[in-house]
């Protein structure tokens, strides 16, 4: 039987992880605001643009634990 090799240490902190989910949410963001302009529906433009915007809200949250800052909704 083969023993699993550690996990490297970035793995277990919790900054790579951080990272690695605030890169996806920008990702999503771009994305979002780029179907904005590729779609005419109104209800779907709010939608998306919503969608972008706590998005964008939650990648704050994740920067602000990453640089140590206390969150906007603790002040």
């Amino acid at each position: 039987m083969q023993q699993k090799s550690a996990a490297p240490s970035d793995q277990k902190s919790p900054h790579h992880h951080v990272q690695n989910v605030s890169k996806r949410f920008q990702d999503l963001i771009d994305h979002l605001r780029s179907d904005i302009e590729k779609i005419e529906e109104p209800r779907a433009k709010a939608m998306f643009e919503t969608s972008a915007e706590v998005l964008g809200g939650l990648k704050k949250a994740f920067h602000d634990y990453e640089t140590e800052n206390e969150p906007a909704w603790r002040s």
